[in-house]
């Protein structure tokens, strides 16, 4: 299944690895280094096959080509995946780590890396240890630290920018928001569109986090199974990917699909099963580059924070243009956002 994947992908490069003490794979999966080096962050979770992890090591890379580009950033996509059968700690986190460094070191500068789901900025530091092109160390190892509210900044714009195309105004006093996730991200996003005056509905597998941030925010509290069918005017995807498929598109009750998460579209035609349904989509490669923005923009680009914060808002302008688009050539958003990033990749 492996070699059939690898075989049939149309990335660059993927580099494979496995540690037999732990049972943990690892994958690096290059897409493109048209723009220049492969940039992408580093997940850590476990799934149910090798394949699985591998196949999703792909399609976030190839996300990550489509974001650099549409961003402005001057790298290509990759992303790595490690494998684990379950998430690890203390000394054995750290000698998988390590082991997945010396994989990432292997590629040179091609593999630039930064934390993603279940990885961190200390995560970060030890990877530093042995591949040195690593982004979001802590602020005390001279990295730009934690990237999760900067990509929440950028949700924001675009999540405005969505209201504004779907109802006509930005406002978002008398809105409704789902934040589904409310981690490094969602729970940030929730804090703005709250202080913005809307009413915020959060959803989260731990429940107590989820709780902990409603009573902070005033924000009110549900199930995780119940969120996606619950009458809102933005539903805001920001834990993982794949919750937009044939099967729950015609449960959604918003007008605007606006969140950080990854790979959001199970596959290219949940775009059009939400067109269809009256749904406005914020592709997620677009909405949720505030993280790229920040960190390879600080880092490499010698970015100041004006800068950045200038550019987070251009999320919401790049989003009203992919929007613009879909509308004139009756697409998809997420084929117009293609469309964007393919163009200015060119």
């Amino acid at each position: 299944m492996l070699e059939d994947l690898i075989r049939t992908w149309d990335g660059e490069e993927v580099v494979v690895g496995y540690d037999e003490p732990s049972g943990t794979w690892m994958f690096v999966c290059i897409h493109s280094t048209r723009l220049g080096p492969a940039g992408g962050g580093t997940r850590m979770k476990p799934y149910a096959e090798p394949s699985d992890a591998l196949r999703d090591a792909m399609n976030l890379s190839e996300a990550m080509t489509l974001k650099m580009a549409a961003a402005g950033i001057p790298f290509g996509g990759g992303k790595a995946v490690i494998a684990v059968p379950e998430l690890p700690s203390g000394d054995e986190r750290r000698r998988i780590l390590l082991r997945y460094a010396d994989l990432a070191s292997s590629l040179g500068t091609t593999f630039h890396t930064g934390p993603d789901v279940n990885t961190s900025t200390s995560d970060m530091d030890l990877i530093a240890e042995r591949h040195p092109h690593v982004y979001c160390r802590s602020e005390a190892n001279g990295g730009s630290g934690d990237p999760g509210p900067y990509t929440a900044r950028g949700v924001y714009h675009g999540l405005r920018a969505s209201v504004r195309h779907a109802f006509g105004s930005d406002r978002l006093d008398d809105r409704v928001v789902l934040v589904q996730g409310v981690g490094d991200v969602g729970a940030p996003l929730a804090e703005l569109v709250a202080s913005d005056g809307a009413r915020v509905l959060v959803a989260d597998v731990d429940g107590d986090r989820a709780a902990a941030l409603a009573v902070r925010i005033g924000a009110e509290v549900l199930a995780p199974e119940s969120a996606i069918g619950l009458e809102c005017d933005v539903y805001a995807p920001c834990a993982l990917g794949g919750t937009l498929n044939a099967e729950s598109i015609p449960r959604l009750r918003c007008r605007v699909v606006a969140g950080s998460a990854n790979n959001q579209l199970h596959e290219r035609e949940d775009s059009d099963r939400l067109r269809d349904a009256g749904i406005l989509y914020a592709p997620d490669f677009v909405i949720n580059a505030g993280g790229v923005l920040y960190a390879w923009g600080t880092e490499s680009l010698r970015w100041d924070l004006d800068t950045v914060e200038t550019r987070l808002a251009g999320i919401g302008e790049t989003l009203a243009e992919i929007f613009a688009r879909a509308d004139a050539e009756g697409l998809g958003t997420d084929a117009a956002a293609e469309q964007l990033a393919r163009a200015r990749s060119s």
